[in-house]
């Protein structure tokens, strides 16, 4: 009788814990092979095709082995840069079309590449493509700035940010970026005769003229920022093809997320230390306000009393990061861009350097005279699409 009385609560735990790991297990197999196979299957039968999902990692080990043999052979200097850059998509879309389904693990993508469509969905007049939901790594990466953030909040972060950047505010930035330019160029000529990596000199450039003018600092100043920003965006590249079983990061971290984990709050560490520090000079008068530079005006917006605008700390911290590393990348990579294309057609690259010497001669340009350039901004333009 006592031992009957015993059993039963082991009994009523067993069945229990059984039926737990047989809940998480239906889930598991819902997740990772009933829902992937249901949605291809729906897919295929509208015609839209595309390489099978495999167990678990989709086709994330067929797009690493692409990419690493694309990669590791030497390369001509030509336009059709896709096969290089996404040779995944260069070989999927000969076999199964423009719009085809890959996979992400688990995770279905729809990937379009017919121009009309694509025109569609970038216009999004009607709200009906939300922007697509990021890996935790991106999100704590950029957080909820402008580049993330939908609705309401995107909105008050696009008005700062024009604010920051109307024609007045960005005429008033040409001698900083005159003065930065003057930097790179005087380095350049220490190394007269020899090679130069223009990619790495572009990101100082982009890195001391975004410091200098949305920032208030000098690029010595935010390279701490930067390097960080730039090793977590190494990070997230580096194992963005690493499928993971759902869940198990909750309780298991792998190297490259302590890391990530530690660069991310010793950005934020760094952001709050130049915030005191800019919040000290207006309390000491030094500032007219927090200052007009976009750091000034998202200080501002912070400290705002009326909650219409108000931002809130996490906001300010992530549109800092999203304007650090947004802009540094995207302006680095398209002039260095336009170097390589003026370096392999040398024809346009004289056309180039004729044009600045009539206007210009060997004076600095001014943002007036600038507008006249026909060749340099029109090529500059091609260039950057």
């Amino acid at each position: 009788m006592v031992l009957a009385t015993m059993a039963s609560p082991l009994i009523y735990f067993s069945i229990c814990l059984f039926l737990s790991i047989l809940i998480i297990l239906v889930k598991f197999l819902n997740k990772v092979w009933w829902t992937p196979i249901r949605i291809q299957s729906l897919m295929k039968s509208q015609g839209i095709e595309g390489p099978s999902y495999r167990f678990l990692h989709g086709n994330t080990k067929e797009i690493s082995s692409m990419i690493r043999k694309i990669r590791s052979s030497p390369q001509e200097l030509l336009h059709h840069t896709l096969p290089m850059v996404h040779p995944h998509f260069y070989s999927w879309i000969k076999i199964y079309g423009m719009n085809f389904l890959q996979w992400y693990g688990p995770q279905a993508q729809l990937i379009i590449t017919e121009p009309e469509l694509v025109k569609q969905i970038l216009s999004n007049k009607d709200r009906a493509y939300p922007k697509t939901k990021v890996s935790s790594e991106i999100k704590k990466l950029l957080g909820d700035g402008i580049v993330l953030s939908e609705g309401e909040k995107w909105v008050k972060l696009r008005k700062l940010a024009n604010h920051a950047f109307h024609g007045e505010s960005v005429k008033g930035m040409v001698p900083e970026m005159i003065a930065s330019l003057q930097i790179m160029l005087e380095r350049w000529r220490h190394h007269h005769g020899k090679e130069i990596d223009i990619f790495s000199e572009f990101k100082i450039l982009t890195s001391e003229v975004i410091s200098r003018t949305s920032f208030g600092s000098s690029y010595l100043q935010g390279q701490h920022v930067f390097d960080m920003l730039t090793r977590m965006t190494h990070i997230i590249s580096e194992n963005n093809y690493r499928v993971r079983i759902p869940g198990i990061g909750k309780f298991v971290k792998a190297s490259y997320d302590i890391e990530f984990e530690n660069l991310e709050a010793k950005i934020r560490e760094s952001f709050m230390n130049m915030m005191k520090k800019r919040e000290k000079d207006a309390m000491l008068g030094e500032l007219d306000g927090y200052g007009h530079d976009l750091f000034g005006l998202l200080l501002n917006a912070y400290h705002d009393s009326d909650e219409t605008r108000k931002i809130s700390l996490d906001d300010l911290i992530d549109q800092c990061k999203n304007f650090y590393l947004a802009g540094q990348e995207t302006s680095a990579s398209a002039l260095t861009w336009i170097v390589f294309l003026l370096s392999v057609h040398t024809d346009w690259q004289d056309k180039a350097r004729k044009e600045v010497l009539e206007l210009f001669g060997q004076q600095i340009p001014s943002q007036d005279r600038i507008a006249k350039l026909r060749i340099v901004s029109n090529h500059s333009t091609m260039a950057s699409f």
